[in-house]
């Protein structure tokens, strides 16, 4: 019993000490893991980024692409004999600036390569790169920072930057690290997948003074970077151009949309800023000032700006009534301005001429006809279902909804319903005359400048939009207008060709008249949007031409009075510009970039 318990004992070690010697062998001999950290001295990990992919406008111009930098990287346990002095001097920086830094990488690992200083440009890089045998510690990795030929579309573009800590707990993907660069706004951040890549990781054997000996281990452990897909965009950067040279000096916003595919051409947002400011390693300085000017260049108004809609949404009232039958195209009401104040025009007028002078009674009359169709004695129950009728039909144009545009922060608008009266004023305590200012277009409802873009298309394609969006294509994979999704109203569509043929009026003989080129059938509505804060906001809705749209266009020019003035003179110089490819009438342009709109 004695020796088969020596036995044992002896077997016990045995097998242990195989074990010990096996795991020593996994770990020294074939584990390139504990290799790799056994020789974090000599061998450093290089990582490859990759080159962002790059963005064109629908006629193949360039609108961003990638400019190289670099980062100096920093091993604190490698740092040796440094003359801290010189070292201050050569890269520009301060004796405290440099401890700070230095603890902050030890902190993170004395023997990882963190970053010390970011984005070195190449005139820099060019300057110093032979001093890097005296910076022991010390080596460059390259990357690239965002640059853009023309200062334009900053908004849509959008901008690059580090990422945060929240994305950073947010990314399930575990691809980004601390430092990486990442789309923030824009379609920067929406195509972000499209657009990063993939990057590549490179081992590099170097001596006790940071030189450079070769690939460690023949490269074999070596990954190579992909770059990011490109993109086209609809924008035509022409267009885009000119309308920002228009909006110079003025609040407000442009968007133009191809209606029969929902291509977006041109996307203003004024006051705008050069998007080549939000790169680089000023990007933080940059931001603070644009982000505390008064004039919000960062806000991006076509997307995030909610106004009520004025006059142009006469138009849907009209054709809610004649689709709700309870107007035709030969009623007639006399502009007697006791309900609503109107300017001079002639008197009485039917639906077309109503829409031709923007008639105000007339579609006071309108919307009360649709509220109040004499159903039944109990007029707030008839005003309460049909509230919730009309709301139904003007969601069916995209209002007080997202059109699913890809680009981030588009908001909602808002349109009123008989829930949101019940909350405002409790039930039974509101009717028709307590929300009379719909009827043209102001009081609670609100639009952005997309969506009035977006209605022009449907009156464009008599009834109909496809989802609004800024690419064209990705890689070489283009996007199908069917794909990006087909939205049809209920209005019946000979409704929609007579309220087109009377827009063609507006601005043949009617408040449209600056929108009128010749040679093209403009199709418009003017509106002017009371404003508490001040001078009112001039408003423009339009197509052209009638027949064969081409183009839709909004235009929203803040405290600049009327809409037949600025708003309707940057619509048509805008039309005429993308249709003729230059511009005939200098005199309207003029009287745009002079910003006089007091006549």
């Amino acid at each position: 019993m004695y020796i088969s318990r020596s036995r044992i004992i002896q077997v016990i070690v045995v097998v242990v000490g195989v074990i010990f010697i096996v795991k020593l062998f996994l770990i020294q001999v074939l584990s390139m893991e504990y290799r790799l950290a056994a020789e974090k001295n000599v061998v450093q990990r290089v990582v490859e980024y990759p080159y962002r992919g790059l963005i064109y406008d629908r006629n193949g111009q360039l609108l961003v692409y990638n400019e190289p930098v670099y980062d100096l990287m920093v091993i604190p346990k490698a740092v040796k004999h440094l003359d801290t002095v010189s070292f201050c001097q050569d890269f520009g920086i301060n004796l405290q600036e440099f401890s700070k830094t230095l603890q902050k990488a030890r902190q993170y690992s004395s023997i990882i390569p963190s970053v010390f200083i970011h984005n070195i440009d190449h005139k820099t890089w060019a300057q110093v790169q032979d001093l890097f045998v005296d910076y022991i510690g010390f080596f460059i990795n390259a990357r690239t920072v965002r640059r853009y030929p023309s200062p334009i579309l900053a908004h849509t573009l959008g901008y690059v930057g580090e990422i945060s800590t929240t994305q950073l707990a947010l990314d399930t993907t575990l691809y980004y690290k601390q430092g990486d660069l990442v789309g923030l706004s824009g379609l920067e951040r929406s195509y972000e997948a499209c657009l990063k890549g993939k990057r590549g990781i490179r081992y590099k054997v170097t001596d006790v003074h940071g030189l450079e000996k070769g690939s460690f281990q023949e490269g074999t452990l070596d990954s190579l970077s992909v770059p990011g897909q490109n993109l086209v965009a609809t924008i035509d950067a022409a267009l885009q151009l000119y309308g920002e040279q228009l909006m110079k000096n003025k609040i407000g916003s442009i968007v133009a949309i191809q209606p029969y595919t929902g291509e977006v051409l041109a996307m203003i947002s004024a006051p705008a800023y050069d998007p080549n400011l939000l790169t680089g390693k000023k990007f933080s300085t940059y931001f603070a000032t644009l982000a505390e000017d008064s004039l919000a260049p960062l806000f991006n108004r076509p997307l995030m700006a909610m106004y009520p809609p004025g006059s142009i949404f006469k138009l849907v009232q009209a054709l809610i009534g004649l689709q709700e039958s309870v107007i035709h195209t030969n009623t007639t009401y006399s502009c007697n301005k006791r309900p609503i104040k109107c300017h001079p025009h002639p008197s009485p007028v039917d639906l077309g001429k109503a829409i031709q002078y923007s008639c105000n009674p007339y579609f006071y009359y309108v919307f009360r006809k649709i509220l109040i169709p004499n159903v039944s004695q109990n007029t707030h129950a008839d005003t309460r279902s049909r509230l919730q009728r009309w709301a139904s039909y003007v969601r069916q144009f995209g209002l007080g909804q997202q059109l699913g545009i890809d680009l981030p922060h588009e908001k909602r608008g808002f349109v009123p319903d008989a829930k949101f009266y019940d909350q405002c004023y409790g039930p039974k305590m509101w009717n028709a005359s307590t929300i009379r200012s719909l009827d043209i277009g102001q009081g609670e409802i609100l639009v952005t400048p997309l969506q009035m873009a977006n209605l022009a298309a449907i009156f464009a394609n008599r009834g109909y939009y496809y989802t609004p969006h800024v690419i064209k294509s990705i890689g070489n994979q283009p996007i199908d207008c069917q794909t990006v999704g087909k939205h049809e109203t209920v209005i019946e569509k000979a409704h929609f060709d007579f309220i087109a043929r009377n827009m063609r009026h507006v601005v043949r003989g009617g408040s449209a008249w600056r929108a009128n080129i010749e040679g093209i059938s403009v199709c418009g509505k003017t509106g002017t949007v009371e404003n508490r804060h001040g001078p009112d906001h001039s408003v423009f809705m339009g197509f052209a031409p009638l027949e064969t749209p081409q183009i839709a266009i909004a235009v929203y020019v803040e405290h600049a009075g009327w809409g037949a003035r600025a708003a309707t003179a940057i619509a048509g110089l805008m039309i005429e510009r993308y249709l003729k490819g230059k511009i005939d009438r200098h005199q309207i342009q003029n009287y745009v970039l002079q910003g006089d709109f007091s006549h």
